[in-house]
């Protein structure tokens, strides 16, 4: 063929390329779809339910009253991080998505009827009548003011927080919650039942920072003795007085067992002096504790941190709190 030949037909089969463009664009037409096909979304962050309600502004401000004493966390507080624990505590891996965070420490009044339970009556009533002013459930109340509580001491880490759970006032079941005179090796078990490990279990204990001994636990002529030295702040001295106790600090016979445990102890001893690691640890075991028996877990629930005080850096407030002292 020649060259003149190709020139020639190239020319042709353009031409009629260019005749067939309607043709093309109905052909390809046919292929693209009418409507979109149905895409599965990835969840929000709040779990697909939308934003925190606007009520839960309103109790952070019921709280950080409650709470808030001389700048530090008060008996409300400390008793609130306690009742926080107890509601969800009470759950193993048998019960599935039942029991655990349901509200049932008030709803069933397994504060009144459980000696597991003595000194927490008080916060109770006072959880119980701040739920049915705000008209929020009493399950999400007990995990939003245990989290409250927790940052509204100076130090304390803002636990992720959600709302959105069934109440219940099916009691839970007895003997799931640990026993200040237990053997380290039960309680140990006992969280692993639970979902905790070593070091989730010794990062749960640090929230004894802020307790304080109250006569229905170990030993009522030392009623009120705080388990470390500085009970209004959220600190790690807790973990060196438990293994060192000081006068005037208490230390559960339990709390002693586990710091000195083969497994758990070695993870009790690595948060002394180590603020930074221990409240990190602590909130992320924290917001699992306040999942335990929710159908779905935080899926189906509703994330309302941001209602949440912000967290306060420790070393910062202790410096402020300086300038104050009288010079006298």
């Amino acid at each position: 063929m020649r060259f003149s030949e190709v020139i020639i037909t190239a020319a042709a089969v353009s031409t009629a390329a260019a005749f067939d463009l309607a043709a093309l664009k109905d052909s390809l037409s046919s292929l693209i779809p009418r409507s979109l096909p149905n895409i599965t979304l990835i969840p929000r962050k709040d779990g697909g339910k939308g934003n925190c309600p606007a009520i839960w502004t309103t109790v952070s401000s019921d709280l950080t009253a409650m709470f808030l004493s001389g700048g530090q966390c008060n008996d409300d507080a400390r008793a609130a991080i306690r009742a926080a624990f107890h509601d969800c505590g009470t759950w193993n891996k048998a019960q599935g998505s039942t029991g655990g965070c349901d509200g049932s420490l008030v709803l069933a009044d397994e504060a009144g009827t459980r000696d597991e339970n003595n000194g927490l009556q008080d916060i109770s009533a006072k959880l119980l009548a701040l739920a049915t002013k705000r008209s929020v459930g009493v399950a999400d109340l007990l995990q939003f003011a245990g989290a409250h509580a927790i940052v509204t001491c100076p130090g304390g880490p803002q636990v992720t927080t959600y709302v959105g759970r069934t109440d219940s006032s099916t009691p839970a079941p007895n003997g799931l919650l640990p026993d200040v005179h237990a053997s380290a090796d039960s309680l140990y078990a006992l969280f692993l039942d639970k979902g905790f490990d070593d070091v989730d279990l010794a990062a749960l204990l640090g929230a004894h920072s802020t307790s304080k001994q109250v006569r229905f636990f170990v030993n009522e002529s030392l009623a009120g003795e705080p388990q470390d030295s500085t009970p209004g702040i959220w600190d790690v001295k807790y973990y060196s007085e438990t293994t060192s106790p000081k006068p005037g600090s208490f230390v559960f016979p339990s709390d002693s067992g586990l710091a000195a445990h083969a497994v758990v102890g070695k993870q009790f001893k690595g948060f002394v002096n180590n603020q930074g690691k221990w409240t990190g640890k602590f909130a992320d075991a924290m917001t699992r504790m306040s999942l335990l028996g929710v159908p779905g877990g935080k899926n189906n629930l509703i994330d309302c941190t941001k209602a949440l005080p912000k967290a306060t850096n420790l070393n910062k407030r202790m410096r402020a709190a300086s300038l104050f002292k009288s010079r006298h």
